[in-house]
């Protein structure tokens, strides 16, 4: 990677600024041409290394969506991913290293039809049970990685979680939320073309955009990276069964510990699956990681309670949320790789 594709990726993955040309603006800073940053960026999402330039969203405030998983027999994998990674609702799909083997996201307007979509795969898989565990509390869910090598192993910290209840849309916000959902076009004014494709003044557009990141609605706008391709192969989900009264002190704690990246209480689902508290670890190999893992038990006092590491295997499936339109928008074209890996990890 050269430098300027590192300074591109590693500085803009957040506060993509909100004027009429940022990719101007972002080339300024860069000391290059907008028209060589919107080729470098579109050449970085054909490869696969962004997902997308945009928004994200904090968890549990618009639609719904859970974290889901089953256990495949392995000669069924492939296809049962296959299967799971068909679905629009679903964003992201991945193979763990557990009994408990795949593990998805499905992401949608509302509670009934993510509801749907998991009772849908659990009919159409035929392996038994599906586990849904929904969010009950974030503490951090902001992840970005540090490219610019002052800690090569760990990922970029940019702040906790914001409490915030479910926010209803209007009718013109969910219009630009549909129109956001395959990020920003790679254009010389793409809030004009976002404005276009909503139905909105883009002057009203940039302002309902800051608007949900000044109030906590959106967590960052900016490029989206794909962590496997930059290196983060190794990256661990770990799961405790903390006491319900407990789980928020020792989420908050874990929340502030440099090495997670994700970090949120989810529902329990007995006898199935007794864990409540789940953190992320990415890192650049299984080694560094189970240090970091042992590091913040004895730091934060964790190894009194039971606890899993559940490594990444495969990658199915990897993209940004539909909260808006699901199903109704079909394949988008980052779900062509439907059913295939991405990348070991």
């Amino acid at each position: 990677m050269d430098a300027l594709t590192a300074r591109l990726l590693n500085e803009f993955q957040r506060d993509l600024p909100l004027v009429p040309r940022p990719f101007q603006s972002l080339a300024e800073r860069l000391g290059a041409r907008e028209s060589e940053v919107l080729a470098m960026l579109a050449a970085l999402v054909a490869a696969g290394t962004v997902s997308r330039v945009g928004l994200t969203f904090a968890p549990g405030r618009i639609g719904a969506a859970t974290l889901a998983a089953m256990s495949v027999p392995g000669e069924r994998l492939h296809a049962v991913a296959a299967l799971v990674s068909a679905y629009p609702e679903v964003n992201h799909n991945y193979e763990r290293d557990h009994p408990w083997n795949l593990w998805f996201v499905v992401t949608a307007s509302d509670a009934p039809r993510v509801d749907a979509v998991v009772r849908g795969i659990e009919r159409d898989a035929a392996c038994g049970r599906v586990l849904s565990l929904p969010m009950v509390e974030p503490y951090h869910v902001d992840l970005g990685f540090d490219l610019g090598h002052r800690d090569a192993d760990a990922p970029w910290r940019a702040g906790r979680a914001r409490a915030g209840g479910r926010v209803a849309l209007s009718a013109p916000e969910r219009a630009l939320v549909a129109a956001l959902e395959d990020g920003l076009p790679l254009v010389e004014e793409p809030y004009a073309e976002v404005a276009r494709r909503a139905g909105m003044a883009e002057r009203d557009v940039r302002a309902t955009l800051a608007r949900w990141l000044e109030t906590g609605l959106a967590n960052r706008l900016g490029v989206i990276v794909r962590h496997r391709p930059l290196g983060f192969r190794a990256n661990a989900m770990v799961v405790w069964d903390v006491p319900d009264a407990e789980a928020r002190a020792v989420g908050e704690r874990m929340a502030r510990w440099p090495d997670v990246s994700l970090c949120y209480r989810r529902k329990r689902l007995l006898p199935a699956w007794r864990y409540n508290l789940y953190c992320m670890i990415h890192g650049r190999d299984r080694v560094h990681v189970l240090a970091r893992i042992a590091a913040m038990d004895t730091r934060l006092e964790l190894v009194k309670f039971p606890y899993e590491v559940l490594f990444s295997k495969r990658c199915f499936k990897q993209r940004g949320a539909r909260y808006v339109t699901g199903g109704e928008s079909g394949v988008s074209r980052e779900t062509e790789t439907t059913g295939q890996e991405l990348a070991h990890g």
